[in-house]
């Protein structure tokens, strides 16, 4: 005689789940933003949100509110910039402590055409910078008119980077880039105080080192046209711009003490240009090059950022970056193996885009220097929800679904295309969604299977714990679990009766 009796129970919690490499990337669309700006070529956020955006060539820093409503004119340096060619207005950055210290720092070509690196402050009214509050930090000789870099930005170290074209001209003739005793070509980082001074900081890779500057944390670079920091991981992503061949992306790792050379003029992308002085250059290659293709192709790349926003969860750790004629988007995600995968997420084209920066709220923008600031928003923003039906069953909740993929512990389950799913043992479930190409992974439920009678196993019974919170079925009434379950020496109604009152409950 044997009495099995079996009552599944499902306990189920939201947990975190990521499987990005089994998503299609996402599709960058744009929408309108701001317009009516001239000829805007920068994008910074400050701490509070509101958004300030550099006009190159009419050297005003104009304010606008988070959600575009347009507040005034911040500061107009006009007076001090040298423009045309790749002169003007080029860089801004705020002080990691602007809330409290009203610092922040700009970035010009001079009436010379010199690059300037400046401290201003903030007036008593938040929206009006103190026009007569400049010191200059660093005055850098430029050689000719083009290549002047011009974007700043604090790293998460707290110091401020500057990134330095190579003086200009074409193929760098007077070699700055490779030469250590220029500032030219370089990528610097200094440690402002907020009083108008710096200081170097003590772990610049070149400090003491005879015949280099101090300030230079990393050499080789052409003309870095925007480069970015990435809030989680700290990796330095950097746009340089090519000469007549290859443009590039090139990475240094957050945990990175610095002194990469990128190579220029030695190398252009993966390829050898001017080896004249490079017989024992170590050089840091970029990630990815992309090729000239002639009048439509590419000509000058725009760096990007990565993506750590929670609006559009598709482009979660995605590099995007464009290219100044090209005008694609495109992306780079880590492949997890040391490499990236790249991909195209937008084809449209457009001339002029200068900037893709990141608010405040990591909220994704693109500048246009014809004018304008775009969002830049995933039409691939299926976000498929998985939720515990009464039965016990697994329901994925999307409108338009055309394929589904359940996967248990990170598996795929053999055949699961179906909106739902029943589990029969423990684990993580979550559902891939395919709806017209556009493939998302949904949030995982944690998925406990209990089998058993809740309640006691029996005192008389061999596999007897008193310290069980149900039965696991195990006992069968054999030999080794006596059916005389009040021990009256026979067995009849009232061990039934016993079996039906242990239902429910809790062991001693």
């Amino acid at each position: 005689m044997k009495y099995p009796v079996f009552l599944a129970a499902l306990l189920v919690a939201c947990t975190a789940w990521s499987q990005a490499d089994l998503q299609s990337p996402p599709e960058v669309v744009f929408s309108s933003f701001i317009t009516g700006l001239n000829d805007p070529v920068r994008l910074v956020p400050a701490p509070d949100g509101r958004l300030f955006i550099l006009e190159q060539s009419q050297g005003d820093v104009e304010i606008y509110q988070p959600d575009g409503t347009y507040i005034g004119t911040f500061l107009d340096v006009s007076g001090l910039i040298s423009t045309g060619s790749e002169r003007g207005l080029l860089g801004m950055a705020f002080h990691p402590d602007y809330t409290n210290n009203g610092k922040f720092y700009l970035n010009y070509t001079d009436g010379g055409g010199d690059t300037v690196i400046s401290e201003w402050t903030v007036s008593s009214n938040q929206n009006v910078a103190d026009a007569a509050s400049e010191v200059v930090l660093l005055n850098i000789v430029q050689d000719f008119s083009n290549h002047n870099g011009g974007h700043i930005a604090f790293g998460p170290d707290g110091h401020l980077y500057i990134g330095m074209g190579d003086g200009g001209s074409g193929g760098d003739p007077l070699a700055r880039a490779q030469d250590g005793q220029s500032l030219l070509g370089k990528m610097l980082r200094i440690a402002v105080a907020g009083d108008g001074t710096y200081t170097i900081p003590a772990d610049n890779p070149f400090t003491g080192v005879p015949g280099v500057l101090d300030e230079i944390w990393a050499i080789g670079l052409r003309n870095p046209w925007n480069f970015s920091f990435d809030p989680l991981t700290g990796d330095l992503w950097n746009g340089d711009v090519g000469q007549d061949q290859f443009e590039e992306i090139s990475v240094q790792p957050g945990a990175s003490t610095g002194g990469e050379n990128y190579g220029w003029r030695c190398w252009e992308g993966l390829v050898t240009f001017n080896t004249s002085d490079c017989s024992s250059l170590p050089h840091h290659p970029p990630v990815i090059t992309h090729a000239h293709t002639g009048f439509t192709g590419w000509c000058s790349i725009t760096g990007g950022f990565v993506y750590r926003g929670t609006e559009y969860p598709g482009m979660e750790g995605y590099y995007l970056y464009t290219d100044y004629c090209l005008g694609e988007i495109h992306a780079l995600k880590d492949d997890g193996a040391g490499g990236y995968n790249a991909y195209t997420v937008n084809n449209d084209g457009n001339f002029g885009y200068v900037h893709l920066a990141t608010g405040a709220d990591g909220t994704a923008y693109i500048v246009d220097i014809g004018g304008q600031v775009l969002k830049v928003e995933d039409a691939c923003n299926t976000l498929p929800q998985v939720s515990l039906e009464a039965s016990g069953t697994l329901e994925v909740n999307i409108a338009g679904a055309t394929t589904y993929t359940w996967y248990q512990d990170g598996a795929p389950l053999a055949g699961s295309d179906a909106v739902t799913w029943t589990p029969t043992t423990s684990g993580s479930y979550s559902c891939l969604v395919d709806v017209d190409g556009c493939v998302r992974l949904s949030n995982a439920q944690e998925v406990a299977v209990q089998v058993g009678v809740p309640g006691c196993t029996y005192a008389n019974a061999s596999n007897y714990d008193a310290n069980a919170s149900v039965d696991d079925g195990s006992c069968l009434f054999t030999d080794s679990c006596d059916a005389d379950l009040n021990g009256d020496g026979t067995i009849g109604t009232a061990d039934i009766l016993d079996i039906l009152g242990a239902f429910g409950t809790d062991c001693p």
